[in-house]
């Protein structure tokens, strides 16, 4: 692939080329620049730029991380426009979004599929090159058919084999999830591109951790788990991991937390399920998931490290907690926007 357009950004003096295929944000990420971002898929409005010279398109004109002001003011999503030719922009950038595995283009092979629950499975992939991230993160994939790329967290860790995991929840007349359920099989190629992401598991911290996760939100949370786990994070921390369901048939992870040893010592598992009245009985945690953190966590919000991910409603309801109730230290708090 040769090089497109070279983007100056001024308000950092930085430079970088765009190639085939390459979003804005993508094009700086993987040239090693920290452009603001979040979700990289045009919801969170994270990566919001102004155009100051040349020509841009635009791949998503109406990305709901742009609002009607935003539009007016000609402000733009780097993570949605491609340069044609050379540009200036002037785009937030800082240290922390520069990228500790700089994402890479590959090819993956659905390896297996395994169910997790009615509306939950696991893609396995193998991909070309190798599989380096960071427990949390996520990748873009273009899966085929389906214009655009979607973002899916990975649920195991860094690894020698070449394998990406991704825990996918069907989603009614969603595109992606039906590509992956219905028409994607053993074998099939598609193109992935990562990691990508800021809410990776901080080995740095002494402090407990707290991983919070509701309906696919699964995914990040069990990498995190088990990036601590390897990393001997556990053997003078505990790990509390809520997941939040609608239904006692929506419950899931406690097997594969189970699976990394001290369950129950260094591992808590806290179930939570809104729709207590379905059919059979459910005894355990009932009501939002986000109301049960008080409830359960022993000391002051401020003495963990918190990591969540879920509907967009959980994680704000969670960030306005954390933030607004218990004034914990925004460095202290670690999600990925989504919508």
């Amino acid at each position: 692939m040769g090089d497109l357009a070279t983007i100056r950004n001024e308000k950092d003096g930085c430079a970088f080329p765009q190639e085939n295929g390459d979003t804005i944000l993508r094009a700086a990420l993987r040239a090693g620049i920290g452009i603001s971002y979040e979700c990289n898929s045009g919801g969170c409005g994270g990566c919001k730029f102004e155009l100051l010279e040349g020509d841009i398109e635009t791949l998503w004109p109406q990305a709901p991380g742009l609002s009607e002001r935003d539009r007016k003011r000609g402000r733009h999503l780097a993570c949605q426009c491609r340069a044609i030719g050379d540009v200036t922009i002037a785009a937030p950038s800082a240290l922390e979004y520069v990228p500790r595995v700089p994402p890479k283009r590959q090819k993956a092979w659905l390896r297996e599929v395994r169910t997790i629950t009615h509306d939950i499975r696991e893609f396995r992939f193998v991909s070309s090159d190798e599989a380096n991230f960071l427990p949390g993160q996520y990748a873009m994939l273009d899966l085929p058919g389906l214009e655009g790329s979607r973002a899916y967290s990975v649920s195991n860790t860094a690894n020698t084999n070449r394998e990406w995991h991704f825990q996918v929840r069907r989603v009614q007349h969603g595109k992606g999830s039906h590509i992956l359920f219905d028409r994607l099989a053993v074998g099939d190629e598609i193109a992935l591109d990562g990691p990508y992401g800021l809410a990776y598991l901080r080995t740095e911290s002494e402090r407990d951790l707290v991983c919070v996760a509701g309906g696919s939100g699964l995914a990040p949370m069990v990498s995190i788990a088990r990036g601590a786990a390897e990393g001997g994070l556990l053997n003078n921390r505990t790990l509390h991991f809520f997941y939040g369901a609608r239904t006692r048939h929506d419950v899931c992870g406690e097997e594969m937390l189970r699976e990394l040893g001290k369950f129950g010592d260094s591992i808590r598992f806290i179930p939570v399920v809104s729709l207590p009245c379905d059919e059979g009985q459910w005894d355990g945690l009932t009501g939002y998931v986000h109301d049960q953190l008080a409830q359960v966590l022993p000391r002051e919000f401020c003495s963990y490290e918190f990591y969540f991910a879920g509907p967009p409603p959980m994680t704000q309801a969670i960030q306005e907690l954390l933030m607004v109730g218990h004034k914990v230290p925004f460095g202290q708090i670690h999600f990925d926007r989504f919508f």
